[in-house]
């Protein structure tokens, strides 16, 4: 097995103990009632099999501290391919990191074979020449799994054979005392992974913690590494930031670390430049109506919330193409695709959810058309509601928009004969201009020629 020994003692120092903490299960709070029951099937199995299998990661870290977990990673010293042949149901991903994922019905357990650090040389491993790792398939032990981790509070493991919690890192301590710690020198730890910033971020701010002052201080002067990280896996990381129920936390932590820039530079342009608060009144009412969202269990979309991030850019970018006596829907669609087009040089935003965000957009011209039919059928545009949303949220940011926000509130209330005659008998209805036209277009062919 390939390993370094002098990079181990590096990640512990020279003042930790190398045997691990062994908490009875007299003396922690998980429960197999609140472990899945998929991921229970992995952990025997594979224990029947004659494996190590330990549930790691957030879910031991949640239920430690009597939250609901979300998911259920498993740990072992099965292979990959080990563990394919015991499950039928078993797909291996990834090749950065080989992973098995064994997939239920509506559940998928990830199970990871333990890791240790490679010396460079084998074909398992690979970094940039800043230390990035590329590929980190190396396999080891449960212990130098433990080091690899990148929480201390991540790198608890609940032990099927006893149900005790093993933690080599003090783990548990920082639990206690509300820390988040990376694991081994900071500096060296962002370098290899510049996500781990974000997930800094993000820990901290959906479990309340602090950020140690040691794995802190280095993300003021290392953010421009996110830089090199790939744009669809920013893109993840940015759901799991903004989709996770503390949006408007996570927002003011990448900002306070100038994290932020490097993943929405034409949003902190606009916030650098911000008249009477606004673009940020307008981003904080968005990630508030998302945590509510979320705490109310209704469905949230990244195509909303690239929306909001990305609409002082947009108004900004389509004034400049105004200024050109441009149409303005023309002008939208145009600053659209420049905005969208460079944010993609940043993070990902697949088509699925770049069209709805365009449409939402350009709904916000015409939500202000009141007349003829075209209210009957924007109420049948399925992008309807949500453009309706982001009215109100324009409104409430404290955008000029008239009284259009109280007129669809009170059209959507109307039923299909009282719509009708409001449309009708608001003035300037759609058929009265048709007439304009065509007395117009009259005039123009009697016209006797020149």
């Amino acid at each position: 097995m390939l390993y370094t020994n002098r990079y181990l003692h590096a990640l512990k120092g020279p003042t930790i103990n190398t045997q691990p903490r062994i908490i009875p299960r007299s003396e922690h709070a998980i429960s197999r009632a609140n472990i899945s029951s998929n991921a229970l099937k992995v952990l025997y199995r594979l224990k029947g099999a004659g494996y190590d299998a330990f549930l790691v990661g957030g879910g031991v870290r949640d239920m430690l501290l009597g939250r609901e977990p979300k998911d259920f990673d498993i740990a072992t010293n099965a292979r990959p391919e080990e563990v394919k042949k015991l499950f039928r149901n078993c797909m291996l991903i990834g090749r950065r990191f080989r992973l098995a994922h064994v997939r239920f019905e509506n559940e998928i357990i990830e199970v990871a074979t333990f890791r240790a650090q490679g010396d460079g040389d084998s074909d398992d491993e690979a970094r940039t020449e800043n230390g990035r790792i590329l590929r980190d398939n190396v396999y080891g032990t449960l212990e130098e799994d433990a080091w690899r981790r990148d929480f201390t509070v991540n790198a608890l493991y609940y032990n099927i054979q006893d149900f005790s919690v093993v933690d080599y890192v003090g783990g548990m301590a920082d639990l206690q005392s509300g820390m988040l710690r990376l694991i081994g020198d900071p500096r060296q730890r962002y370098h290899e992974d510049a996500v781990r910033m974000l997930r800094a971020v993000r820990f901290a701010a959906k479990l309340g913690f602090r950020i140690h002052t040691d794995s802190e201080a280095p993300i003021f002067e290392l953010a421009h590494l996110l830089e090199d990280i790939p744009s669809a896996r920013l893109f993840d990381e940015i759901l799991k930031l903004f989709l996770g129920g503390c949006a408007v936390q996570s927002f003011e932590l990448l900002r306070h670390y100038g994290l932020f820039a490097y993943l929405f530079p034409q949003t902190e342009a606009c916030l650098a430049q911000e008249r009477e608060g606004f673009p940020l009144t307008l981003l904080i009412r968005a990630l508030q109506n998302t945590d509510a969202r979320i705490a109310e269990g209704k469905p949230v979309t990244p195509a909303f919330l690239y929306a909001a991030l990305l609409w002082e850019p947009l108004r900004q970018a389509m004034a400049s193409q105004e200024a050109e006596a441009m149409g303005e829907i023309q002008a939208l669609q145009q600053a659209a695709y420049a905005v969208e087009g460079q944010q993609l040089a940043r993070t990902a935003l697949p088509k699925r959810f770049g069209v709805p965000m365009r449409e939402i957009w350009t709904l916000q011209i015409r939500l202000r058309r009141t007349t003829g039919l075209r209210p009957l059928r924007l109420l049948e545009h399925p992008r309807f509601r949500a453009a309706y949303d982001f009215m109100l949220l324009r409104r409430d940011a404290g955008e000029d928009i008239g009284d259009l926000c109280q007129w669809w509130t009170e059209f959507q209330c109307l039923d299909d004969n009282d719509r009708l005659k409001q449309v009708r008998g608001g003035g300037g209805g759609k058929g009265k201009k048709r007439r304009t036209r065509r007395s117009k277009a009259k005039a123009v062919s009697n016209k006797p020629p020149e």
